[in-house]
């Protein structure tokens, strides 16, 4: 039985549910199942068959893929008020998850039964219309993802992530060279010389999984100037 409060945040979080008939969201009280899930976890492993589709009530997850080489590239992050669309792909599809995806933060979750999922879909449109928000807020950031590896040098994409992170979280900045590899789809080695070249020219600080942003001007210009 759902509570007042958390009846009130899950309304605050998917606003369209507000929009919904009431005996159709009742349904979805009946149906969805409130969860809790740890950092680190995984939610789906390539080749899996999409069993359940979650929506995010708090926390990330992220969705990555990995090549045959072991290096792995962020597809796109699920966060606050979202769900996954390759899920939602595989779910109307019947098909097989194409990627990774790994909780990065702790995360509730309302997990709906693929079948369930199905039967909304095709019988309500706010779901529908659901579907389409999702396919369109993921398809502008698969589209960025590909533009940003095949066209943009990867000394301009490391300086606008660090000052991405730098913007976000201050100047000391708790990162590996191997998490900003994965992250962007490269190798730790080429990492290794550009953050040493920005390390050079005066722009961060490195120490042991730590890098400091000593100019974050510097980093700015070198990841902005040529993304307009």
């Amino acid at each position: 039985m759902w509570s007042d409060e958390l009846t009130n945040k899950i309304l605050a979080t998917f606003p369209f549910l507000k929009e919904t008939d009431p005996k159709i969201f009742e349904e979805f009280k009946n149906n969805a199942i409130f969860t809790s899930l740890k950092t680190g976890d995984h939610v789906f492993w390539e080749g899996d068959h999409c069993q359940n589709l979650a929506l995010l009530v708090s926390g990330t997850v992220r969705v990555y893929k990995i090549g045959e080489s072991g290096r792995e590239i962020t597809l796109y992050r699920i966060k606050k008020g979202e769900g996954c669309m390759l899920t939602v792909s595989c779910i109307l599809s019947d098909g097989k998850f194409p990627a990774m995806a790994q909780i990065e933060q702790d995360t509730e979750a309302l997990v709906i039964s693929a079948g369930v999922f199905r039967g909304w879909v095709d019988r309500y449109p706010v779901w529908r219309g659901f579907v389409c928000s999702l396919l369109s807020l993921r398809l502008a950031s698969i589209i960025m993802t590909v533009e940003e590896i095949a066209f943009r040098r990867m000394d301009k994409r490391i300086g606008e992530f660090l000052f991405d992170r730098y913007r976000k979280y201050g100047s000391a900045l708790k990162i590996t060279h191997q998490e900003i590899a994965l992250e962007l789809g490269s190798a730790r080695e080429v990492v290794s010389r550009i953050l040493k070249e920005f390390e050079q020219q005066g722009k961060i600080k490195q120490s042991r999984g730590m890098i400091q942003v000593c100019r974050p001007e510097g980093l700015k210009r070198e990841g902005y100037e040529t993304h307009k």
